[in-house]
C-alpha cells in the first residue's frame, strides 16, 4: 500500500494564514528586540556598566559586580594620595576583544582599597579616568590599561606616552591573552619606543618581594572560567595562553616603564573578589591582589 507524502511546514508567505504571518512577525521582532538588548547588555558590561567620554573617574561609573567600597581621607590631604588612574583610547588592532572601561569601575576602586587597606600609603577613594594627551597625565605616576590587544595610539597619543614614560612614569598593561593579542601589544609600543627590547622579569626582582612574597607568575581567568576551574583545572583563555608572562620595557637606567601581564586578568581578579568565595581565595588573594599592590607600592617608593 503506498503512503500518503508526509506534511511538511513551508515557511512560504503565500502558503501560510493571516495569523501564522502575525505571529511569525511577532516571532522576529522580538528575536530582533532580544538580540539589541543583549547587544545593549554586552557593551554596557564590557564598557565599564556605562563609562563614556565624559567619565573622569571610576565612581562615576555604576558599579556591575557586588558593589564597591566607600572610604574617606583626612580633609585637607585629599590631593596627597595615591590615585589609580585608568587609561582610556581608541580601537585598533584585535578588535574583537573588550575595551578599555572593561571591569571598570569594581576593579579600580576595590584594588585602591585594598591597597590602602594592605599598606601605609592613603588612596583616593575616587580614581581617575583620562586619555594620554588629558594636561593631567604627569600628575599620576601609575596608569593602567586593560585589554591591550585592541588598542591604538594616535600620534599625539604615542608622543605622550613617550615623555610621559621617559619623566619617570608607569605604565601596566593587564587582561590580553595568547599571541594575537601580545603581538598588538608588540606593534603599537614599538611606536613609542622603537627598537627598545622586551624583557622577561624575573623572579628575584624587588617587584616580587616588597609587600607580600610572590613566588610564581599566577594565572587570574575570568571569574566564570575560574570557577569552573577548581573541577576541569583549566586557567587559561586561548590555547597559546596557557603561560603567563612578566614582560617589561626598561628605560635606559634599567628602571622599568612598561609592565605587560600577559596571559592572565588581574583586572577581575580585582572586581571579581565578591561573587565567589572559591574564586576570591583562589585567584583574587593569592595572585591578583599581591600583584596589583606590589607593583603600585614598588613604583611609588623608586
Amino acid at each position: 500500500m503506498n503512503r500518503p507524502p508526509s506534511k511538511s511546514f513551508s515557511f512560504s508567505a503565500r502558503s501560510r494564514s493571516p495569523a501564522a504571518r502575525l505571529l511569525l512577525v511577532l516571532l522576529l521582532m522580538s528575536s530582533v528586540f532580544l538580540a539589541l538588548a543583549q547587544r545593549r547588555s554586552f557593551r554596557r558590561w564590557s564598557e565599564g556598566g556605562g563609562a563614556d567620554e565624559s567619565s573622569r573617574t571610576a565612581r562615576e561609573v555604576e558599579s556591575h559586580s557586588t558593589g564597591t567600597p566607600v572610604w574617606t581621607n583626612a580633609p585637607g590631604f585629599e590631593r596627597d594620595v595615591f590615585t589609580f588612574a585608568r587609561v582610556r583610547y581608541d580601537r585598533g588592532g584585535n578588535w574583537g576583544r573588550g575595551g578599555w572601561a572593561t571591569d571598570l569601575p569594581d576593579s579600580d576602586l576595590n584594588l585602591s582599597f585594598r591597597l590602602q587597606q594592605m599598606t601605609s600609603m592613603k588612596v583616593d577613594p575616587d580614581g581617575r579616568i583620562l586619555r594620554l594627551t588629558d594636561p593631567d597625565l604627569f600628575n599620576y605616576p601609575f596608569i593602567y590599561a586593560v585589554e591591550p590587544g585592541g588598542f591604538s595610539l594616535r600620534e599625539e597619543e604615542i608622543t605622550a606616552l613617550r615623555n610621559y614614560l621617559l619623566n619617570g612614569g608607569f605604565l601596566m598593561f593587564d587582561d590580553f591573552w595568547g599571541e594575537y593579542d601580545w603581538a598588538n601589544v608588540e606593534e603599537v609600543m614599538a611606536q613609542v619606543f622603537p627598537g627598545r627590547p622586551w624583557v622577561e622579569l624575573k623572579m628575584d626582582h624587588p617587584i616580587y618581594h616588597c609587600v607580600f612574597e610572590i613566588k610564581s607568575k599566577g594565572q587570574v581567568p575570568n571569574v566564570g572560567l575560574g570557577i569552573e576551574s577548581q573541577y576541569d583545572g583549566i586557567t587559561y583563555e586561548r590555547p597559546d595562553a596557557q603561560e603567563v608572562h612578566h614582560r617589561v620595557l626598561l628605560d635606559d637606567q634599567g628602571r622599568i616603564m612598561v609592565f605587560a601581564a600577559h596571559n592572565t586578568d588581574n583586572g577581575d581578579g580585582w572586581e571579581r573578589e565578591g561573587e565567589n568565595d572559591y574564586y576570591f581565595h583562589t585567584f583574587s588573594e593569592k595572585i591578583a591582589y599581591p600583584l596589583g599592590i606590589n607593583l603600585i607600592f614598588y613604583v611609588m617608593t623608586h
